[in-house]
């Protein structure tokens, strides 16, 4: 809020008028976009982007372009680790699951003998109380749930989804994003961007056009 004292002439005293604020904020810089008319002129300068050191930024384009995890420098993903991780650790699970459920009683000292952890063993036709070939199914399905889960789970986590607003969205220009043009966005955020020097680096890609991404 900001106040002004208007002086005035004669008997008439100082007054202080206030005028109220707007509430409406100045639009925040958050990066530059550069529009390209083609893949070919796309990864020459993602290439040059990711030669300059950018870390935070990100190619748009209307279908997946073969190459340009290479151009940008992008490293493998951790998600096949996580799922294998994971699916170990389903199977261990269904293994002693099973064990415990058919073969296994737990007794618990005091004063924690309240707590139930009696199995349920059956003994059939003098089969084992458990075998493993038995419960295979069992285990196979609890490796697969862990596995499926983490992979869904972790591929949204990893791609900061659902994203749901992007200021991106507020260019014109951007809209064709999804028809028949690429853009390369470099995030403000990047520990190199710099307004006048991202604008040079992108100008010397050849970009069609070049607009500020503002918040």
């Amino acid at each position: 809020m900001t106040t002004l004292t208007t002086p005035h002439h004669g008997d008439i005293p100082h007054e202080s008028n206030t005028i109220p604020s707007t509430g409406i904020d100045a639009p925040v810089v958050v990066g530059l976009c550069a529009e390209y008319d083609d893949v070919t002129a796309v990864l020459e300068a993602a290439e040059k982007v990711r030669d300059a050191g950018y870390r935070h930024w990100d190619v748009y384009s209307p279908f997946p372009i073969h190459g340009i995890d290479a151009a940008m420098g992008i490293r493998p993903t951790i998600l096949p680790w996580l799922v294998l991780c994971m699916g170990l650790t389903g199977c261990v699970f269904g293994i002693s699951m099973t064990a415990w459920i058919n073969a296994f009683a737990i007794t618990m000292p005091k004063p924690f003998d309240w707590v139930n952890l009696q199995g349920y063993q059956f003994l059939i036709s003098g089969k084992p109380i458990w075998s493993i070939q038995a419960n295979i199914p069992v285990i196979f399905e609890c490796t697969v749930l862990f596995s499926a889960l983490t992979a869904v789970f972790g591929m949204l986590l990893l791609n900061k989804l659902p994203m749901l607003y992007n200021p991106l969205f507020k260019l014109e220009m951007f809209r064709r994003a999804t028809s028949d043009r690429f853009f390369i966005a470099l995030d403000a955020g990047d520990a190199r961007f710099t307004h006048e020097g991202a604008k040079e680096l992108l100008e010397s890609t050849g970009a069609l056009k070049i607009e500020t991404i503002e918040d």
